[in-house]
């Protein structure tokens, strides 16, 4: 058994036995009899107990000498936030390898850059995770070949670049050595079944139930900025930047099914996976509900709202500095505001482009654009004007890399002028999908906790937040909701209290 499972074998044995979606991607069944590992939801016959291992991830698994499923397709399991509880080291390595930074490096180049030995970062892999950083690099991009040769019409040549493989050779030798089929002959087995025309690609993310989509398309649709992104019935739209130049994704729910459709127009094949990453962060397609609810759900304050919102998402911003930005514009005014400025912001530097979809036009500016404009037209007061400038020139000038760990970005962010710690932990929570972020000092929770309902001060509510822990920034939006709610923000006369809606950004 993995060693970095936390359930015990009596439980992993009756998830398996009835097939308990809730555990889907949670843990990995192997057999020693067919060497093969599957999801718990797997269709196949119940194996005898002795002949089955049990692994927190595809990549334990891997390592352990088990090849994946075809009929289950481990590929296609919700993710698991397989930082959370582990050490500050590895929780950043994990983040680094999700956005590739083993594609084309070692892992000595990965622990050169968390500033430790290899040896020390495999080790501490062992002790936290149960496989090395190379074999979870290697899965990642086995997973995500397997996924877009079913599921698209790509060539096998354009799926090799896409996952990371970099030949059709290496592509080839990958797949004979965990399959035992070369790609081609996977196809046939299993015919794509999605759609492509080499610009218009169609993928499925999965995700664990409950997802409450209608919150999360709420929340984007009040804060869509016009001329980047588009909030629809039923979908979200958006350009996007990329390696190759720009594609227009669009996301909507599945009807009848635990997932979402992500539709990428544009791409190149080497921009795929990186935006399947950027994707699943944004509409927080890891989180465990339930893990999620049992951890906040003791807490008189929260559980209420849990029930009410079992399934609530954090809903990210699809870069960081993007999400600095929208803090930084947002603070002091009201949703339409923010919106009304971004899109005057945008419009004048932004990068325009040809989508001929929804309305979009233009890209976010860049760190570059924004560094040394001229804002003062764009109605922005001079101290959020300085904040901007500051940030865009720290990330220009790379003293800010939000591929740091959020502690040290945050910490960075601190230390800028007209920045501070709420647009710091608001950037943590929604540019960089950090689960415990807690934006300090911020206004609505500061209203919520001196409500009737909940009577606590500034540094009770702080204090308290520690026992929320590792899941703050869930904590955090299920307050905002209900503050909401309770405060709906076109009532509020932002002129008497100019801080109330920092969130709304």
């Amino acid at each position: 058994m993995g060693g970095s499972l936390n359930l015990t074998r009596e439980v992993l044995d009756r998830a398996r036995a009835s097939r308990d979606a809730r555990f889907d991607g949670k843990f990995f069944i192997a057999v020693t009899s067919t060497k093969i590992y599957c999801r718990p939801v797997c269709p196949a016959r119940t194996s005898k107990d002795c002949n089955v291992r049990y692994y927190a991830t595809a990549a334990e698994a891997s390592e352990a000498g088990f090849r994946p499923c075809l009929r289950c397709r481990p590929e296609a399991a919700p993710g698991s936030p397989a930082w959370i509880g582990t050490s500050a080291v590895v929780k950043r390595a994990l983040r680094l390898i999700q956005e590739g930074a083993l594609d084309n490096r070692s892992v000595d180049d990965l622990a050169s850059r968390l500033g430790i030995g290899g040896r020390h970062l495999t080790r501490l892999f062992a002790q936290h995770v149960g496989a090395s950083p190379a074999a979870l690099g290697y899965t990642r991009r086995l997973h995500f070949a397997k996924r877009l040769l079913d599921d698209t019409r790509l060539s096998i040549t354009d799926i090799a670049l896409a996952s990371g493989f970099g030949s059709v050779r290496r592509f080839n030798g990958a797949f004979l050595a965990c399959y035992r089929r070369s790609p081609s002959k996977l196809r046939k087995f299993q015919p794509a079944n999605g759609e492509s025309d080499g610009a218009h690609i169609v993928l499925r993310l999965a995700y664990r139930p409950p997802y409450e989509w209608p919150h999360l398309h709420a929340f984007l649709s009040k804060r869509a900025i016009r001329g980047v992104e588009a909030v629809e019935n039923p979908g979200y739209v958006r350009a996007i930047r990329t390696a190759g130049g720009h594609a227009v994704i669009r996301v909507q729910p599945v009807p009848g099914a635990d997932s979402l459709e992500l539709r990428i127009r544009g791409a190149q094949p080497t921009d795929l996976l990186p935006i399947l990453t950027a994707a699943r962060r944004v509409f927080d397609l890891a989180a465990d509900p339930a893990r999620i609810a049992d951890a906040l759900g003791g807490d008189a304050l929260l559980r209420p709202l849990i029930q009410l919102r079992p399934g609530l998402r954090i809903p990210g911003v699809w870069e960081p500095f993007e999400c600095c930005v929208r803090a930084i514009v947002g603070r002091q005014s009201s949703v339409a505001a923010a919106r009304t400025l971004l899109g005057r912001l945008v419009q004048c530097l932004g990068q325009p482009i040809q989508a001929a979809e929804s309305g979009i036009s233009h890209l976010f500016p860049t760190p570059d654009a924004i560094a040394n404009a001229d804002l003062e037209a764009l109605g922005i007061c001079d101290m959020r004007r300085r904040a901007l400038h500051l940030v865009a020139r720290a990330v220009r000038d790379h003293s800010i890399d939000f591929n740091e760990s959020s502690e040290d970005v945050g910490r960075i962010l601190c230390e800028l002028p007209g920045v501070g710690r709420w647009i710091a932990g608001f950037t943590s929570l929604l540019g960089l999908g950090e689960p415990d972020a807690l934006p300090y000092g911020d206004p609505l929770l500061r209203r919520q906790a001196s409500s009737r309902a909940f009577p606590l001060g500034a540094q009770e509510l702080t204090a308290r937040a520690s026992r929320w822990r590792p899941f703050r920034g869930y904590a955090v939006l299920h307050l905002w909701e209900a503050n909401r709610e309770t405060h709906h923000p076109g009532s509020l006369d932002v002129r008497k209290q100019p801080a109330l809606a920092c969130p709304e950004a």
